[in-house]
């Protein structure tokens, strides 16, 4: 079997269409065609059927393809992990994570990279778990780190645990749940809740103690995959905030929120994992990004705290009797 027609085979099963998939392999669309036409003749089976809307694989097309992306992924693997031997370089690299080490971790993350390696470039994808898995698995990205226990147990990812992150409820100063002491969920929920994508577990669990009815998911008054768009919505609103507790310290400290505490809620947190392809070898660099993930001191360690309150952007000091800058 001639490789290249496997990689064929491969590009017109994403594709679903043989412009699309020609275009994919730098072919021509009648060339795709004899090619797929040459495989299936030297398979001895029809490997697709041609729809008036989309080309799917038969049966015997699904147990050829799924040996055939094997080879091309392996074939891949081989070539880029030659080149990297050869050179033996860093390289760049490019990883996802989710909201919430966006929040968290990712600051001193990046910035203890450039410090150490100022001439690698990286690239950064922020969100969520199911949208990094798609990036994952088309090679976009190397790796991706985020809250692992939705991610289905796939044999072809491998889930490496990193760390917990505790979360909480939290609102602003001045709040009428502020100063109100232990608090229902229900009580709470009933000024809305701003939220990451919540676990399924962690759904079912909110949704006991609010009496919901079997299989409802808790209505959440924001759900967005930034966490400092939600943080600023609830100190200028009621709406309670969801989030990690690393992601608000300042507000915390300052006294701009308030941590709530509710009645029956079990500990909350994020179980964070980095993500990858089982059987493709980290770059240099990746392996460089995984390990200084590894190596960052846990949520709640003071030094942890220091090291991102010196990563936070401050504003320029005013002189002494020099007038505020104007607004324009």
């Amino acid at each position: 079997m001639d490789f290249r027609r496997l990689t064929h085979l491969v590009a017109l099963a994403d594709k679903r269409n043989f412009a699309r998939a020609a275009e994919q392999v730098n072919l021509t669309q009648p060339a795709l065609t004899r090619s797929v036409q040459a495989a299936e003749a030297e398979f001895g089976m029809r490997l697709f059927d041609r729809g008036t809307v989309a080309v799917k694989p038969t049966p015997a097309g699904e147990f050829v393809l799924e040996r055939a992306r094997r080879l091309v992924f392996d074939s891949r693997c081989l070539t880029r992990d030659v080149g990297l031997y050869r050179e033996r370089a860093l390289g760049d690299t490019a990883f996802g994570v989710g909201p919430f080490p966006a929040a968290t971790f990712l600051a001193p993350l990046l910035a203890g990279l450039r410090r150490e390696h100022p001439g690698v470039n990286l690239r950064v994808e922020v969100s969520n778990w199911e949208l990094l898995l798609k990036r994952l698995v088309d090679e976009d990205i190397e790796f991706f780190v985020s809250d692992s226990r939705d991610i289905p147990r796939d044999p072809g990812l491998r889930i490496e645990h990193l760390r917990k992150e505790p979360g909480s409820f939290f609102v602003r100063a001045g709040h009428p749940l502020a100063s109100a002491g232990p608090v229902e969920l229900r009580e709470a929920w009933s000024y809305g809740v701003a939220s990451v994508r919540v676990p399924k577990g962690v759904r079912a669990g909110l949704a006991r103690l609010l009496r919901l009815e079997p299989g409802s998911p808790p209505p959440l008054a924001i759900e967005c995959d930034d966490v400092e768009i939600l943080r600023n919505v609830a100190l200028a609103s009621d709406t309670v905030l969801a989030a990690p507790n690393a992601a608000v310290e300042r507000e915390i400290a300052s006294g701009a929120l308030v941590a709530l505490a509710v009645e029956g809620l079990e500990p909350l947190f994020s179980e964070m994992g980095i993500v990858s392809l089982r059987g493709r070898t980290p770059s240099p660099m990746a392996s460089a990004v995984i390990a200084r993930l590894h190596a960052l001191p846990p949520t709640g360690d003071p030094a942890a705290s220091r090291r991102r309150a010196d990563l936070a952007p401050t504003a320029p000091r005013r002189r002494k009797g020099a007038s505020p800058p104007r607004r324009h």
